[in-house]
């Protein structure tokens, strides 16, 4: 009787792929890592991100609402992930979770000073990405 109740709990257990992912918060010390499932999407990753990143008091503070922020990719830097996607299509263990830019619009009588900014902070995540990713492709 035992040996079937753990044959079944392994059954359940076994349903759905889980991997280990590292999300890497621009502006943060290090990566947060935790255990998902290849089926969760994308948006609940970033929710789950938020939260062990609040848990662990970790600075710079980013507040909790997921529209405020994209998660990428090292294999498709250049566009962020859709939320809806799976994350475990992706092909990728490591991701990069950053706030989205703050887009200036042209009818506002501010300076166009946001808009250099912008242009400051993407070009500075994207050296750092490349810096990463130049880090884990082995030299051999």
């Amino acid at each position: 009787m035992m040996l079937l109740y753990n044959k079944q709990k392994r059954n359940q257990n076994s349903k759905g792929n889980r991997f280990l992912v590292s999300i890497n918060v621009l502006g943060s010390a290090g990566p947060i890592r935790f255990v998902v499932k290849e089926d969760e999407t994308v948006a609940n990753v970033m929710v789950y991100a938020l939260k062990s990143y609040t848990r662990e008091r970790r600075l710079p503070v980013l507040g909790s609402d997921i529209h405020d922020f994209v998660l990428y990719s090292p294999y498709s830097a250049a566009e962020a992930l859709k939320p809806w996607e799976m994350i475990g299509v992706t092909g990728s263990r490591n991701f990069i979770l950053c706030k989205k830019p703050e887009t200036g619009e042209v009818g506002e009588s501010k300076s166009s000073t946001p808009l250099v900014t912008n242009r400051k902070t993407s070009g500075s995540w994207k050296a750092w990405l490349n810096k990463s990713l130049a880090l884990m492709i082995p030299s051999h």
